[in-house]
């Protein structure tokens, strides 16, 4: 089969590796690109609990500043994996959304134990931090990274795809769902993808792009990428 990945390179290398090995053809077209932001540095010692919902979260703070053995709640595996290799000793990891993240939250973390720091980019898929304080937590989100949509594309590459279009399209976020919509329609792609499964993170993603015909769309958590391709 043939499988395109649209996150940036640092996050799906092994991927694509991976997927290389199993025979497969696989392009990548890297919709987004991360940039960490200034945020406000404080006492983290006054936080009992740490948030993150992404590996970019978990890589742009400033781990030296808490305590290593702070509670800390991940959304899935890889910002798991990504808090641990930072030096977090104590790490709880969701099944790779954040309700289930909530969820999660809710039984491990008792609100009478202290505030929570939630860590996570410009651009949130849900407002955790505000269902939260609903809750009765006490929460405080800080942004330290934002998302930059990739314009500029190698013609040759998008001509390539024209005639060899995937059998499969991964989409990891909102941001990149509409990345991805928008070089769809800049370059005349839009009735090309009747064959193609698209592999969606959240319905939030999946909706931006329903306006495109394709094949059938999938719902996945980060982790089952392998799985899908027995599905379809």
């Amino acid at each position: 089969m043939h499988i395109l990945f649209t996150r940036p390179i640092e996050n799906c290398s092994d991927m694509i590796i991976k997927f290389k090995l199993l025979g497969h053809k696989v392009s990548h077209l890297p919709l987004i690109n991360i940039e960490s932001v200034h945020y406000e540095k404080f006492n983290y010692s006054e936080f009992k609990g740490v948030i993150f919902t992404s590996a970019n979260a978990v890589k742009y703070f400033d781990i030296k500043n808490i305590k290593k053995n702070t509670l800390c709640f991940c959304v899935g595996d890889a910002t798991e994996k990504k808090a641990r290799s930072s030096g977090f000793q104590n790490v709880i990891a969701a099944e790779g959304n954040v309700e289930n993240l909530k969820e999660l939250i809710l039984q491990n973390f008792d609100k009478k134990n202290g505030n929570l720091l939630y860590v996570s980019g410009e651009i949130i898929s849900s407002n955790l931090d505000q269902d939260l304080l609903k809750e009765g937590y006490n929460i405080k989100r800080i942004v330290n990274y934002k998302v930059n949509h990739n314009k500029k594309f190698d013609p040759y590459f998008i001509d390539t795809l024209r005639k060899n279009i995937p059998d499969i399209v991964y989409i990891y976020s909102q941001n990149t769902a509409l990345s991805f919509l928008d070089f769809i329609k800049t370059n005349g792609l839009e009735t090309v993808w009747m064959d193609t499964n698209l592999m969606c993170i959240g319905e939030k993603a999946s909706s931006i792009l329903n306006e495109i015909k394709w094949k059938k769309i999938f719902l996945f958590n980060p982790g089952e990428e392998e799985f899908l391709l027995y599905k379809i």
